[in-house]
């Protein structure tokens, strides 16, 4: 269904781009909605596509055999939607608020039995008791509900008769709901645990196109959380699986339409 969505909400922006050039070449044709980028406020709602992913940085030590990577991250498409504030602070600039939901669902490898040769303990881990890891103990399907606040800057361009460029950036602030972050049980029980609460940078770049009654913006934003999102599995757990990452960090392309 995800993968379905993404790929509706690219065939509309496609459609939308194709018909607002032939319409907007004519020359002779009447500026649209002339004065609503002089509101000093404004307000919408847009719809999201998503491909997210994690960037690992693995423990040498848990996390490597030689120069094998242990562990791996499978990308996965969501979707989303959220509501715009935008306040106009001149003829360039406009700050914008998107607070949004997301949903999100990953997968994380663990080929992790060869840190076995650890049982004995070292520095950093207490010695454990090796077993085998089934498949159940090797993916983790890791599912996530995130509350997205970005705050953005956006600069533009001036209209060329019913469209208009522009490129933003800004931080977010990201509550990941499913984040289990205060459980007690941890990877040995199946509950794989990140933060709750992260900050993020975001880019964007895309073209406004004005109608008689909204305006569509078709764009692309890049969404990368800048904290460590790894929760340390509890201190009896063997180190196959928190302990062999040393920063988790998830990062997202999003295909965004907003009307406003």
């Amino acid at each position: 269904m995800n993968k379905f969505l993404l790929k509706a909400l690219v065939l509309a922006s496609v459609n939308i781009a194709i018909f607002a050039d032939a319409q907007f070449r004519t020359r002779n044709r009447m500026d649209k909605l002339e004065e609503f980028d002089q509101q000093t406020f404004s307000w919408g709602f847009y719809l999201n596509g998503n491909i997210l992913d994690y960037r690992i940085v693995l423990n040498p030590r848990y996390g490597m055999n030689g120069n094998q990577n242990l562990v791996t991250s499978k990308s996965s498409t969501s979707f989303g939607a959220g509501l715009i504030g935008k306040w106009r602070l001149n003829d360039y600039l406009d700050l914008r608020a998107e607070p949004g939901l997301q949903f999100a669902q990953r997968e994380l490898t663990f080929n992790t039995q060869s840190n076995d040769q650890y049982a004995a303990g070292t520095l950093t881990n207490p010695p454990f008791t090796p077993f085998i890891m089934g498949e159940k103990d090797k993916v983790r399907e890791v599912k996530s509900t995130l509350v997205d606040i970005p705050v953005m800057l956006e600069l533009h361009g001036q209209r060329w008769y019913n469209s208009r460029p522009y490129v933003a950036a800004g931080v977010n602030y990201i509550v990941n709901l499913q984040s289990n972050s205060t459980s007690t049980d941890d990877n040995l029980q199946q509950v794989f645990r990140s933060t709750t609460h992260n900050f993020a940078w975001s880019a964007e770049m895309g073209i406004q196109f004005y109608f008689n009654k909204f305006k569509l913006t078709p764009a692309i934003r890049g969404t990368f959380i800048m904290n460590n999102e790894v929760v340390a599995d509890n201190a009896n757990t063997p180190p196959y699986w928190a302990a062999a990452m040393s920063t988790l960090q998830t990062r997202a392309i999003m295909f965004v339409l907003k009307f406003e």
